[in-house]
């Protein structure tokens, strides 16, 4: 007969922390009314959890429900916003992009730099981040590059276009702010906003066709972002159409001189790839092309898929606001920090 394994209180304790950590997160300030509503649990274990991450210093009395302003339930505990921040950087070819947040996700600080020709990259990221991190506590930063990223040692597999950049530059970044530093693809980090908070919210399924000053795409198959075996999935820029690189197609001097509908049938193209052998369902259409060719170019570019491709395909342009890589390292580097913070 098999037995059957139960959780020990220690796990059942911080299995019911971090259920109310992440209810603040979504909800807010809640009183423990409302927590005992949200969690099921029992006004003990509610009171005992509050205690304990008030104690460890994750949880504080935020005000007073406006509903009762009379005994300890009427208290609002909110998270405590400053016990860790998050850097995300955004690495172009001409310059480097911070934002910072605290552990709640609201955005303390951002900073932005050129990078000069004769630059020391990793000392010029460094002092950015440090710049705009200022006093406050650094947990995590998660930088966006463009080039295909080594799963072995977090480095890039080959030069990109960033002056300064060499193969070992994020390892004296490390060095430098002395915090886990995570390097990933410009475009999976563009990718990883899509599915939280723009075109691919709700879709466990699609491509995110980037149309920049570069060429690339990102696969996220059952709500995971897919990488691939060396880091190299996405780089469709490579594949060759009618004897032409893809990134040759939809370079920004080509696609000056493309009309609307020229434009949406060399997209198809490329997408025809992934919709043949991945058969995601959805393709949204990013960077500055996407944005500004918005709905018209998304719906040309699905009108000439349907003539390709016989896997029934949305397309849709990208809804993320703002700087998408940017939001999507400062996503990446929440996630990673509240699992060290909050357990």
């Amino acid at each position: 007969m098999r037995t059957v394994k139960t959780a020990t209180p220690a796990l059942a304790r911080a299995i019911n922390d971090r259920l109310a950590l992440d209810l603040l997160l979504e909800h807010g300030p809640l009183t423990a009314p409302q927590l005992r509503t949200l969690t099921g649990l029992s006004r003990p274990t509610v009171s005992d959890l509050i205690e304990r991450l008030m104690a460890g210093g994750l949880v504080e009395v935020t005000g007073e429900s406006g509903e009762d302003r009379r005994g300890p339930n009427a208290r609002l505990y909110g998270l405590v916003a400053d016990r860790a921040h998050v850097a995300g950087v955004d690495v172009r070819r001409d310059a480097v992009n911070v934002t910072v947040a605290d552990i709640t996700g609201r955005v303390v600080s951002e900073a932005s730099t050129t990078i000069g020709a004769r630059a020391d990259l990793a000392t010029l990221i460094a002092k950015v981040v440090g710049g705009a991190v200022g006093p406050r506590a650094l947990d995590t930063v998660v930088v966006g590059a463009p080039g295909l990223v080594d799963p072995r040692d977090g480095e890039l597999v080959s030069p990109n276009d960033v002056p300064g950049w060499r193969r070992g530059t994020m390892g004296s970044v490390r060095e430098r702010l002395g915090v886990p530093v995570i390097l990933e693809n410009e475009v999976n980090l563009a990718a990883i906003a899509e599915l939280r908070t723009g075109a691919a919210a709700g879709s466990e399924d699609f491509v995110l066709l980037w149309l920049d000053d570069g060429v690339g795409a990102a696969v996220v198959l059952e709500g995971r972002l897919r990488r691939g075996a060396s880091g190299g999935a996405g780089e469709i820029g490579f594949l060759e159409v009618g004897g032409v690189a893809f990134c040759e197609l939809l370079n920004a001097e080509s696609i000056r001189r493309f009309d609307r509908d020229e434009l949406a049938r060399r997209i198809a193209q490329g997408a025809f790839a992934y919709v043949t052998l991945l058969d995601p369902g959805l393709v949204v259409l990013g960077g500055t092309t996407g944005h500004e060719g918005g709905d018209e170019l998304a719906e040309l570019v699905a009108d000439h898929l349907r003539a390709l491709a016989p896997a029934p395909t949305e397309v849709r342009a990208s809804t993320v606001t703002g700087n998408a890589v940017l939001q999507g390292a400062v996503l990446t580097a929440l996630d990673l920090a509240r699992d060290r913070v909050f357990g």
